[in-house]
């Protein structure tokens, strides 16, 4: 046993990574190769947001920092039995969510999540009276309700006390910085994700600010990922000693982590993840930043960036219908999807429960099912839910392919596909390319590891370390060919529908702040 310990610790010096997903916050600790100390992270806790029946997304940012302690505890619990030296510690943090802080750095307003709505009117405004095609090139983001950039506007209207009594608008990754160091400094990375960002400069965007009324001194400092905090606050250099005086990397966005976590780095990797929701993106190197209309463009750090799209629905449809459906358990309900004909099922699905953030998506339409019989089964429902997921991960990959040339190899993810072989066979048909499944779970975290090691000097160059090769999902294009009848199907009844759909007033006048 003490060999093993011993062998273990050898692989040293190790990276303590924190994942910071919406739907759960993890640990984990990697070896001096970015190899993980074991399949199964020392911590996870789930997260509860609280929505409501407005559009709300929002949750008590303590609540989440009290996670963020129990899943670092857990890691230096592991890290101290098995005798493991941490060098550093590196975050991945979900990008798009805002909460204010007073002067004496309390929590004034909730955090707010990427799929809270109430700023559609905002957003729609934005859109309205910028151009925003500029603002894309400038920033890499949409004039969406899902970005911070219409949460403020609309906080400024709807809730001027509170918004008044805000020294600094920041995300939960600076909260957290704020709480263990006393300092919100931004990463690049994070702050590429809010549409505040000139993501050339690398500054904040003086002509979007000025929409808004908000200044620059209301941000967080920027700092790129090579500037790391260092110096727990008292009281956790106590609880944590041996994480008081190493680097805390800044937080860098995960969608970013992700890819390089599962190796889909450099020109025709495609990264899909298909987790809580879903997302397909290219990690580049580039001089200047690569935006393509129709697709975000934000940063992993000074001379790297990721672009793609993002879906709200993906694994959380699912889990919603099979609380609705009362689904048989997921090994039988997978293998009876599996043995269903392609769009055999005579449905057409508009998979939107909640709002999407691409443009031209409105906000908050509602899903629907057209063509249900008497004769109609609850696993039909699921296999064409299922195949509309698919089909907008396709226009994904569409924009992709014209924005940045034909894919080489895409390299999936997430739970809801590592758990569903149905599913990824399903993708890989309507897309008609291999898919390779991941033999990392944990890509996110993964991928802070290995830039906190390059930044360490423990490895060259993050892109160059090998990732594991998963199992490879052929497409059959027979079934291609139906799926493609079938989008087409698809997209005539969205163009009919999701207008008259789409939830919410008109937008209404919202006055500039000068």
């Amino acid at each position: 046993m003490a060999r093993q310990q011993t062998s273990v610790a050898e692989r040293g010096p190790w990276v303590l990574a924190l994942d910071l997903g919406t739907s759960s916050f993890r640990s984990a600790l990697y070896d001096r190769l970015g190899n993980p100390l074991t399949d199964s992270p020392p911590g996870q806790i789930p997260c509860i947001w609280h929505t409501t029946a407005d559009g709300g997304m929002e949750v008590e940012p303590e609540s989440l920092f009290a996670h963020v302690v129990q899943v670092v505890d857990a890691a230096v619990f592991r890290a101290r039995r098995d005798g493991l030296e941490i060098a550093a510690v590196a975050t991945a943090a979900f990008w798009h969510s805002l909460m204010g802080v007073g002067g004496d750095g309390g929590a004034i307003t909730p955090l707010f999540g990427w799929g809270d709505t109430r700023a559609t009117d905002a957003a729609a405004w934005l859109r309205r009276e910028m151009d925003e095609e500029a603002v894309h090139r400038r920033t890499g983001c949409f004039l969406d309700p899902s970005y911070p950039t219409a949460k403020l506007l609309w906080l400024r209207e709807a809730r001027p006390d509170i918004f008044s009594r805000v020294s600094t608008w920041m995300s939960f990754a600076e909260y957290l910085a704020l709480r263990l160091f006393g300092e919100p400094r931004a990463s690049i990375s994070m702050a590429s994700g809010t549409g505040l960002l000139d993501i050339g400069s690398m500054q904040w965007d003086g002509e979007v600010l000025a929409a808004l009324g908000v200044s620059g001194a209301m941000l967080p400092p920027l700092a790129d990922s090579d500037a790391p905090l260092r110096g727990l606050h008292t009281g956790f250099d106590t609880r944590w000693p041996e994480l008081a005086g190493i680097p805390w990397f800044p937080a860098l966005g995960d969608g970013a982590c992700a890819n390089l976590g599962s190796g889909a780095v450099g020109p025709g990797r495609l990264g899909l993840t298909v987790g809580t929701t879903a997302a397909l993106r290219t990690l580049v190197r580039a001089e200047r930043p690569p935006v393509v209309p129709g697709l975000w463009c934000y940063r992993l750090d000074r001379h790297r960036f990721v672009a793609g799209r993002a879906l709200s629905n993906g694994g959380n449809a699912a889990a919603a219908l099979n609380g609705w459906l009362r689904l048989p358990p997921a090994d039988e309900r997978d293998a009876l999807v599996a043995a269903m004909e392609p769009d055999g099922h005579g449905l057409t699905v508009l998979p939107y429960l909640i709002g999407e953030r691409g443009p031209g998506d409105p906000p908050g339409a509602g899903g629907g099912v057209l063509g249900l019989t008497q004769n109609t089964t609850a696993m039909q429902i699921l296999r064409a839910w299922l195949e509309a997921g698919a089909f907008a991960i396709g226009e994904i990959a569409a924009a992709v392919e014209t924005g940045f040339g034909p894919p080489r190899q895409i390299l999936a993810g997430g739970g809801a596909l590592h758990g569903s072989p149905a599913w990824l066979q399903i993708i890989a048909d309507v897309l008609g390319s291999p898919v390779h499944l991941s033999a990392i779970r944990e890509t996110s975290a993964r991928g802070a590891a290995l830039l906190a090691l390059e930044r360490l000097g423990l490895v060259d160059d993050a892109f160059e370390v090998p990732s594991p090769a998963g199992l490879e999902t052929l497409p059959d294009m027979d079934r291609h060919t139906r799926y493609r009848a079938a989008r087409d199907r698809q997209r005539m009844l969205e163009q009919q529908l999701l207008p008259v759909m789409a939830r919410g007033v008109q937008p209404r006048h919202i006055p500039r702040f000068d």
